[in-house]
């Protein structure tokens, strides 16, 4: 487990001025829970990696790896400690006159491991990610996800517990990120592995993260559950990680609700129907999207609530209806008799 308390980086300027480029960050990862930090170009998500590897030491703050806090370590002893932290980066980092083998054994030959112990060790690594075949090959001779599988094999080499991936998924083709992706949630089962993912992309984190962290100006403006996140009406990364886009223009005569769930495993897959069927009304989808979300369905959609001639139109009961579902509800838009209905169940007239 990694526990990030009040973590600061300052770096000093040409004009002697010190810049903050993080500051008061807290973020905890626990065992087998990957948890992906994203935020804009200059947020700080570069700096934040290195301080959580300890290339950068933090300026102020602590960070702490199965409750010893390496940013108070020096010398031989952060040297052992910092061994829990494996990282993949972007470019896998392979060496190119060195062998995928070779590559992968790299850390240990540094620490005089006995080859023996090595070669056992390298074969287990490579066996693990699924590239065995390819011991013998030179980076040059792989396409881009085999060299990030030989940088994940590295990065596990010395019994890793924490990994680190530093946008290891951006420049790959579709295919080699879903492979790379299964094989990251595979080995954090595995080996109950605290992932780190800092990336851009949206589409990785739905697919992969379990918990979700937003950077801004080196600061962390939102975090939670990604599911939870995509429930909320009120979540700026949860409309980001599920946007919803009107293909059908909203009726101004009709009620139109954003319903969201994820955070709830219970949501009938049938709530539309039973909708229609409870609220004596017809159901108009105007738009949304749902997804497997951490192997569970998500979803964020735009309705508008057409009654029947004669149904009573009651807006109160509607919410409460789909919120008794496990929807979470926001009113988007209605008619000046439903408005008027809410405000009376407000008042507790309706």
């Amino acid at each position: 487990m990694i526990v990030i308390k009040g973590l600061c980086k300052q770096f000093n300027a040409a004009n002697g001025n010190s810049v903050e480029v993080l500051r008061d960050i807290d973020l905890d990862v626990p065992d087998r829970v990957i948890t992906a930090v994203i935020g804009p170009s200059g947020a700080g998500k570069t700096t934040l990696s290195k301080c959580i590897s300890l290339l950068e030491k933090p300026t102020s703050g602590s960070v702490l790896v199965n409750g010893h806090d390496l940013s108070s370590l020096t010398g031989a002893a952060l040297r052992e400690k910092r061994r829990a932290i494996g990282t993949i980066f972007q470019s896998s980092a392979l060496l190119r006159r060195k062998t995928v083998a070779e590559n992968v054994a790299l850390p240990l030959e540094y620490l005089g491991v006995v080859k023996s112990d090595i070669d056992k060790r390298v074969a287990d690594l490579l066996d693990h990610v699924g590239i065995a075949e390819k011991a013998r090959h030179y980076p040059g001779q792989l396409s881009g996800g085999q060299k990030q599988r030989v940088g994940i094999a590295r990065a596990l080499a010395l019994h890793t517990q924490v990994l680190l991936s530093d946008e290891a998924t951006s420049g790959l083709d579709p295919e080699a990120t879903e492979s790379i992706l299964t094989l990251l949630k595979n080995l954090r089962d595995e080996l109950g592995l605290s992932v780190i993912l800092i990336t851009h992309e949206m589409d990785v984190v739905r697919k992969i993260a379990d918990r979700v962290a937003v950077l801004k100006a080196g600061r962390i403006v939102e975090s939670g559950s990604v599911r939870e996140l995509i429930a909320n009406p009120a979540s700026a990364i949860g409309s980001q990680l599920l946007p919803i886009k009107p293909s059908v223009q909203t009726d101004p005569n009709l009620l139109t609700l954003q319903v969201a769930y994820g955070a709830n495993a219970d949501v009938p897959s049938d709530w539309i129907s039973q909708t229609g069927e409870a609220l004596h009304a017809r159901v108009h989808v105007l738009g949304g999207v749902i997804e497997q979300v951490t192997s569970r369905p998500a979803g964020r959609l735009l309705i508008s609530l057409a009654f029947h001639p004669g149904a009573h139109a009651n807006p109160s009961a509607a919410v409460h209806f789909l919120r008794s579902l496990g929807l979470v509800v926001s009113v988007l838009q209605q008619r000046e008799r439903i408005a008027e209905g809410i405000a009376e169940a407000a008042l507790g007239v309706a």
